[in-house]
This record gives C-alpha cells, sequence and structure tokens, in this order.
C-alpha cells in the first residue's frame, strides 16, 4: 500500500493506516453501529459498562498519549458490543424502532418518547437495566418518564 497522499473525494479506496498495531494489543472489533443505535443504548451502555469506562478516564487522565490506554478502551468496546449484542437478542423490535425514530428526528430524545418508553420497559424486564441520567436532582422525575411533556413532536 502506498504512503501518498490521494484526495478523499477523488481516491478510489478508503484510506488505510499501514501502521499495524502493537501485537500485545488484545484484538478487538468495531461496534459495528451507527450514530442512531449507539445514542439509542448510550444510557444503558453508560450504565453496563460503566467500571470498565471508569478505568478508562483513569488511565486518560493519568497519561494523554493515545497508545497508553489503548488496553482499556478495547475493554469499554468489548463491553460494549455485549450489550448490543444482548439488546439484539432480547429487545430487537423495541430497540430497532427507537433508534430508527432518533434516524429519522434529527437524533433528538424528544421526539421518540413513546418508543423510548417500550425499549426502557424491555430493558429492566430482560436485562435488569435502568435508564438513568446523571445530575438529575433528588426527587424530580426525570425527563423519560414525564408523561405529558410540554415539548411535542409539533409546536405551536
Amino acid at each position: 500500500m502506498s504512503t501518498v497522499y490521494h484526495k478523499p473525494d477523488t481516491a478510489d479506496q478508503p484510506y488505510r493506516d499501514p501502521t499495524p498495531l502493537p501485537t500485545d494489543l488484545p484484538k478487538v472489533a468495531e461496534l459495528g453501529t451507527t450514530s442512531a443505535p449507539l445514542k439509542s443504548a448510550a444510557f444503558f451502555i453508560g450504565a453496563y459498562c460503566k467500571d470498565y469506562n471508569d478505568d478508562f478516564m483513569l488511565c486518560k487522565a493519568e497519561n494523554r498519549d493515545p497508545a497508553h490506554c489503548l488496553k482499556e478502551g478495547r475493554r469499554v468496546t468489548r463491553c460494549a458490543q455485549d450489550l448490543i449484542s444482548k439488546m439484539r437478542e432480547n429487545c430487537l423490535e423495541q430497540f430497532k424502532a427507537h433508534w430508527n425514530c432518533l434516524e429519522h428526528n434529527n437524533q433528538e430524545y424528544h421526539y421518540c418518547r413513546k418508543p423510548e418508553r417500550t425499549l426502557n420497559k424491555c430493558m429492566f424486564e430482560k436485562l435488569g437495566l435502568v435508564k438513568t441520567i446523571p445530575g438529575i436532582p433528588e426527587g424530580k422525575t426525570p425527563i423519560h418518564d414525564v408523561k405529558d411533556p410540554i415539548y411535542g413532536h409539533v409546536q405551536k
């Protein structure tokens, strides 16, 4: 493979970095999802992979060199892969309905509360995961549980 620069709009193939990763790093595949499914699963990934993500963030705070935290980053990716596959196995219809809604509504959560509620219910019943949004004041209803929000899909 040539290391000559090719303009992205005229290149015949996508760019691939020719530098191999170190052999001591465990191999892990990419998640293989687009932004809408990731956004749909984001809060569940945050809860499910909290310990791995905390380790990754501590590692990054220790040293800003990207190579320093590759192992921790791979653990977070593996954990997210595990959760996405469990979501597909257990709550595929609800998961797909929610991320399709996000995809068609400019990634805005407030337009997709109905499919979000069904996904949250399924995730709790099948996997025992609860959607929690960090920073919500104690005693206040989380926005995704509000029954009659002020803002609707079509505003007058």
